[in-house]
Order: structure tokens, then sequence, then C-alpha cells
């Protein structure tokens, strides 16, 4: 077939297989729907569909595959052919996602472990002293004293004698160790350390721990602790005219260096009850507390003593097993009562509401007074030739006070304390001067809540 037939024909051929499905879309639009079955409402709604992407979006191209001018030359006209470019447009964006807030009063649940703790089950603090050798000449100088009288009698003990006067050593340091023994402990666990120099080391870098006995406030000792300190990327280099330090090379830790030698901890058998200690005093939470574990267990399951105490009975089917009792017990979902509690820091600035803290009636009006001393002092000279004259220096100083206008922000009852940090905000008052407001309307007793300082 000649190329110049061959043309229409594919042209012909390709608008004919694109127009096949659209006109089957189309009948298949036309046709009548099928009636509804017998009983069936007439105006029900049609059936939920999920929601679909768009079409893709389909373009027929023709390119040539000669230069334009062929024709004009003689030859054949270029043949086309036809590309097809699909493009898919972008899926359709997600909408806005919503934190909806707790059914009750908007305050979160809490597992009772995070609110109260089973008194007597605690960590214990334990502490010594101990040597840290192996340092590379930025151990303790000949001033610390006590470091050079450790090291001998650590050799002594050792089997070596040496006098503590003839010990010139710089690889040493001397080093109190401390530590957390967490409750129920037994022999044998490992405990994470933490060290710090004790004299005037300039770095503990490389350091090894020798054994150091850790004891609690009563004298006995409950670890061992001895291994290599690390630093943490804490380093202290110098030379004689510049030195460079990161952090503090002079403490350090030690993941796991201590062995526990005795057990610490209370004893469950036989226990009847157990007394929960709150983190946070509070008569409300301690009434909650009791009605969760009333609601859990059975009415004599918990009695509040006070707003720091609540004292739980174990059912007597669970007497033999007070480690259940307990897991399920401090498992149990309790509302906290927020208190009313407005924290102020001074130093940086920052202010920090907790609970529903509320205001009275109350009119504010704050301005700003700005106050600018500066020295200039100038230098006065004797005329030429002045005979006793002396060239001296005399201070000028000048002061200028600035008072920017005041403004006044009324506040209805039951206004939130929310509201009006955002209404301060508006009127470009900065933190420090919104905590002098604060304690302004505390002391006119308009706020309603503890206001608490740091």
């Amino acid at each position: 077939m000649n190329a110049r037939f061959a043309v229409p024909v594919l042209a012909a051929l390709l608008a004919a297989a694109w127009a096949a499905p659209i006109a089957a879309a189309q009948a298949a639009a036309q046709a009548p729907r099928p009636a509804a079955p017998q009983g069936a409402p007439q105006n029900a709604a049609p059936a939920a569909r999920p929601p679909q992407q768009p079409a893709p979006t389909v373009v027929l191209q023709n390119v040539p595959q000669t230069a334009p001018d062929a024709a004009s030359q003689g030859a054949a006209p270029p043949a086309p052919q036809s590309s097809v470019q699909i493009t898919q447009p972008p899926a359709a964006a997600a909408g806005p996602v919503y934190i909806a807030p707790h059914p009750e009063d908007g305050r979160p649940q809490v597992p009772l472990r995070e609110l109260a703790q089973v008194r007597g089950v605690r960590e214990n603090q334990l502490v010594g002293y101990g040597l840290v050798v192996g340092l590379a000449g930025t151990g303790d100088g000949t001033q610390a004293k006590f470091t050079i009288q450790s090291l001998a009698n650590a050799l002594q003990r050792l089997g070596v004698v040496v006098p503590a006067s003839q010990i010139r050593v710089r690889n040493a340091a001397a080093v109190m160790v401390t530590a957390n023994l967490p409750a129920f402990s037994q022999p044998g666990t490992r405990i994470d350390i933490n060290v710090a120099s004790v004299g005037d080391a300039k770095s503990l870098t490389g350091g090894t721990l020798l054994m150091t006995p850790l004891k609690a406030p009563d004298g006995r000792v409950f670890a061992v602790a001895q291994g290599p300190i690390s630093l943490g990327g804490s380093f202290s280099v110098g030379g004689a005219a510049a030195t460079a330090q990161k952090n503090h090379p002079t403490t350090g830790t030690i993941p796991g260096g201590a062995l526990v030698e005795r057990a610490a901890g209370i004893d469950l058998a036989g226990r009847t009850s157990f007394d929960l200690e709150l983190r946070r005093p509070d008569f409300a939470t301690a009434l909650k507390i009791e009605k969760a574990l009333i609601r859990a267990f059975d009415r004599d399951a918990a009695h509040a003593i006070d707003a720091g105490t609540v004292r739980v009975m174990i059912p007597e089917t669970l007497r033999d097993r007070p480690v259940e009792f307990l897991a399920v017990a401090l498992d149990l979902p309790v509302q906290p009562d927020a208190p009313a509690r407005v924290v102020l820091n001074e130093r940086t600035g920052t202010i920090v509401l907790g609970g529903d803290v509320r205001i009275s009636r109350v009119s504010v009006t704050h301005g700003n007074l700005t106050i600018a001393v500066k020295e200039q002092p100038i230098v006065s000279q004797p005329a030429p030739f002045a005979p006793g004259g002396e060239t001296t220096t005399v201070p000028r100083t000048s002061l200028e006070a600035t008072e920017d206008p005041g403004k006044t922000l009324s506040a209805a009852d039951g206004v939130r304390v929310e509201d009006l940090v955002n209404a301060l905000n508006k009127m470009g008052v900065t933190p420090r001067d919104m905590i002098a407001i604060f304690e302004a309307i505390r002391a006119a007793g308009a706020l309603h809540a503890e206001l608490v300082v740091i």
C-alpha cells in the first residue's frame, strides 16, 4: 500500500478504536434503570460509593519524523507516528486530622501506677569513694593530698608499701561514685553508676575505676563498682597557650558498672494490705483512686486515709498471689484531678497554665517605662602654656526616660486565663511583663488559682 494512502487509513482506525468505548459508555448512561423491587421506598438514597480517583487524561499526538521542508524538495511527505501520553492526576489530599477530646470533661485517664506507688517499693541511693587510674597526665596534682594518701593505701592493701610523700603521679584521680539501687534488686544484678572527680583533675578520659564499695545511708554495702569510664563525647585538650573543652570531662558514667551484693526491697508474702502513696497528694484524686479500686474488686478493697495515702486490701481469692493483685490494681485507669495552678519562671519568662484556671472581673492597665543612662566622658585640657595646668577626664552623664502610653484590658467574670494570655499577646505584652500582670491580678484577689514562681 502506498504511504500516501496509509496515513488516512491509520487515522481512521485510531478514531474508530477511540470512539467505540465512548459510544458504549453513552449508551449505558441512556439505558433505562431497572425498576425498584416491590415494597422498596421510592425516595431511598442510593448506596454510598467509595470515593473514586479522577480519570487519567489521554493525549494523542502526531509527531513527524522528518524535516517539514522535505515535501518541498519533491520527497514523499513524512509518515506521522502516533504517540499516546497518559497523565495521571494527583491523588486527592486527605482531609483535616482532628484530635477528639476525652469524653469526660476533656481530662485523660492514666494508669494508677502513674499517680501512686506502693509504700516501701522505691529506689535506694548509694554512694562510694574510689580511685580512677590510667589517666594520661590529666589526674589530680600534688595539692590533692587525699588522692595521694588513697593511692598509698590501695597499694598497701595489695602488698606494695610506698610512703605517701614519695608518690608523684598525674594519672590517678579521686572520685565520688553514686548509684540508684532499684527495688527488688537481687545479688548479681548490674546497675548503672555515675562518677565525678573530687580533686583538681582536668579530665577522666581513658580512666578505669578501681573496685569501689557502694554504701547506703546506714553504712551497709549493697553494691561494688568497677570498670572503664565513659564520658559520652566529652574531652579536654590543651597546650601551653590554648585549651579546648567540650561538656564536662570530669564526670562520666559506667553502664552496668556495679554488681548488687545485697538484696533490697519489702517482703510481699503474707501481706493482707498495701498502702499506696500519691505522688502529688490531693483529696479528689485519692477519692477517685478509692472508687476505681472498689469498682474493680469489692466494696472493702480500698480506703482513702488522707490526701496522700490510700490503703488497699487484698481480696481473699488473691491473698496467695500479691504480685498478680498489684499488677491488676496498678493498671486500673483513673482520671486525676487537675489543680488550678499558674507556674511562672521569671528567669526565662515561661508561663505554664494547669487545669481550668479562671479569673474574676478585673481591669488591667499596663505601660512600659524605659530609662537609658549613658556615660560619655570628655577630656579637659588647659590653655596653652598655662602654669600648673594638666589634662583630666571629666565625666558626663545623660539620662533619658521614655514612658509608653498604658494599655487597658477589661475581663469579665469567669474568663479563662488562656483567653487573657491570648489578649495580652495581641497587645504586644512581653512574657516578663505578663508575669508582673499575673502577680498583680493575684494580689487583687481576681486569680482563682495557685500562683507558683520558680
